[in-house]
């Protein structure tokens, strides 16, 4: 099944999102409410074949809230962003928060 039309789409396993889940909301992060900009950086190191535009693209216009100096990206953000760049697709009108 191809992803908005996109013959390199594919879609992640209910197995590999719970994973990706887990990884995003368990993460470590300085902040209780989601991650600053360090943080969402050394997550993306652990992959390195995504797609950063679309990654980039969920993260464009999303609220987010400053805490002590620094931008704080919610990880329900984080995680819609993942998906969208690992499955190497636009986020759906459905999935917009």
């Amino acid at each position: 099944m191809m992803i908005n039309d996109d013959p390199t789409a594919k879609r992640l396993t209910n197995e590999e999102y719970k994973k990706l889940e887990d990884l995003v909301y368990n993460y470590p992060t300085k902040n209780k409410k989601g991650f600053i900009w360090e943080e969402q950086n050394i997550l993306l190191e652990q992959f390195p074949d995504i797609n950063i535009d679309k990654f980039n693209d969920v993260l464009t216009g999303i609220t987010c809230e400053m805490a002590d100096g620094h931008l704080v990206i919610y990880h329900c953000d984080i995680l819609q962003a993942l998906v969208c760049g690992l499955e190497n697709r636009d986020q759906t009108a459905e999935e917009w928060d």
